[in-house]
């Protein structure tokens, strides 16, 4: 289907029912293939973005036992399910957007950008696109955007747990390269020992230099001037 002129199809969907319920509806409105787009990292001020787009196939074989937000299962759990998804599902696909992109276009808009390039590369091609929490122009296809979607939409959920676990394998891999600041315990998340390694040393190239205590910490290493640890309430980005 051509989603450019189409519009969104009124959905019914009760929120407290089974995570497939988003999917079962739009394929009762002619849609055979729908996708969840979803994200990891977004809050973190070091590391990339990771962004996944998944088809989950209908029916019971697109069931999976325990689906649910990434961020409320354990890390092993994860990994359980990152397994079976990419076992059972029509297609995915995962999106890996480095600090310096985010730096040079935003976040939002790096993040939006992963989405139509994790959407736009699925093989083979969605139907429809469901996205967690905020709308995704320029798709090319019928979209709708569900808020706190990685809870109530299993192709969603699924797209969270696949960036998640992604995103996890690259920052342990690069907490090898820069072990003062314990990316594998954090995942770049900021923390008081992150904020304290970051006061000592400085940025490294994997932090986001648009976020207010990446940039203060540079600031500061620059003008030798003395440390401080920001606190989590001023990690935003400022574009």
């Amino acid at each position: 289907m051509n989603g450019s002129t189409l519009r969104p199809p009124r959905l019914l969907v009760r929120r407290d029912g089974p995570l497939g319920g988003y999917e079962s509806a739009l394929a009762r409105a002619g849609f055979e293939r729908v996708a969840g787009a979803d994200e990891a990292g977004r809050g973190a001020c070091a590391g990339p973005l990771v962004v996944a787009a998944c088809i989950l196939p209908p029916g019971r074989r697109g069931r999976i036992d325990g689906l649910d937000d990434s961020k409320a299962l354990t890390a092993a759990v994860r990994e359980r399910l990152y397994g079976q998804i990419v076992r059972r599902a029509e297609a995915y696909s995962i999106m890996i957007i480095p600090a310096a992109e985010i730096d040079a276009f935003g976040l939002h808009v790096a993040n939006l950008a992963g989405m139509r390039r994790a959407l736009g590369t699925l093989t083979p091609a969605a139907d429809y696109a469901l996205t967690d929490g905020f709308p995704v122009p320029g798709l090319g296809m019928p979209s709708t955007a569900v808020w706190k979607g990685d809870a109530t939409v299993g192709c969603i959920a699924a797209a969270s747990i696949l960036a998640k676990v992604t995103r996890d394998a690259i920052m342990t891999q690069l907490h090898d390269e820069w072990p003062h600041y314990e990316f594998a315990r954090h995942k770049g998340y900021i923390t008081p020992a992150h904020a304290r390694a970051l006061a000592s040393a400085g940025p490294c190239p994997q932090h986001r230099r648009r976020y207010v205590n990446v940039r203060r910490a540079l600031q500061q290493t620059a003008s030798m001037g003395e440390n401080e640890i920001v606190s989590v309430d001023e990690l935003v980005d400022t574009a």
